[in-house]
């Protein structure tokens, strides 16, 4: 079972903080055929959407903030988010960006967990969130790299409501059977400078060509296409910017 639709709880959008937007959509259309679209309205600050055909699955906008890091960012949606922000801090996290409108296209917030991975969260308006999911070009799974499992476990299951369930050594989120998502440790990962955080994975119907699109349009390849014991293939990815992103074979999420 798979989620298919922005559903409370589950990934929604994934949205690109980066130092050069217009590098950015020139890139990602050449690793993922994306064609961008900047919001035209005056106070959207160069805020670009990214297609996959006809479907809004992704975005990027400008650093608006000093020491923001150019990242992608994972929203999860909610169906409140001044009630999200209350129970946040109150289960050890933090409100980085207090919940504000979006044009009515919905209500957003960016939260920190108790190890400072950051994570936004949507309120639909007349935007529930990315049109296509799961499939080849959107994104298909998101993974938490934190120092403290039982504390991040704790924390989420608490605010979203979370099932956390293994596999093989692997812990995996989810939500009333769906798995979304799933959690690794920093201390897992090749760089000793890296800090709690989410990583979105992108669904690809290639993981080998996208992979050598990416590093041949001027990326990054941080882990070379590798098929994980009883798992899908993947590869992760830093753009020429610097943000880091993971793809997967399409199909073999959760």
């Amino acid at each position: 079972m798979k989620i298919t639709e922005p559903t409370p709880g589950a990934p929604c959008w994934v949205e690109l903080g980066t130092s050069d937007v217009a590098a950015a959509a020139i890139y990602y259309r050449e690793v993922f055929g994306w064609h961008p679209a900047t919001e035209p309205r005056a106070g959207a600050g160069g805020y670009t959407i990214f297609s996959a055909g006809d479907a809004r699955v992704a975005a990027a906008s400008p650093l608006y903030a000093a020491g923001q890091p150019t990242a992608w960012t994972v929203t999860f949606a909610t169906r409140d988010a001044e009630a999200l922000a209350t129970s946040v801090s109150e289960a050890g996290g933090s409100v980085l960006v207090d919940p504000r409108d979006v044009f009515g296209m919905g209500r957003f917030a960016v939260f920190a967990d108790p190890q400072g991975a950051a994570f936004a969260v949507w309120q639909a308006g007349s935007f529930a969130g990315a049109e296509l999911l799961n499939e080849p070009g959107a994104l298909g799974w998101v993974e938490l790299a934190t120092g403290d499992p039982e504390t991040a476990v704790a924390f989420y299951s608490r605010i979203f409501g979370w099932t956390v369930r293994s596999h093989g050594t692997y812990a995996q989120w989810g939500i009333e059977g769906a798995d979304f998502g799933g959690m690794s440790t920093v201390q897992d990962r090749d760089r000793e400078d890296v800090r709690p955080h989410w990583l979105p994975y992108f669904a690809v119907e290639s993981v080998d060509g996208t992979a050598t699109r990416a590093a041949d349009s001027g990326g990054m390849l941080l882990m070379a296409p590798t098929d994980v014991p009883d798992g899908p293939r993947i590869a992760m990815v830093r753009d020429p910017q610097g943000a880091v992103f993971g793809i997967h074979q399409a199909g073999t999420e959760g």
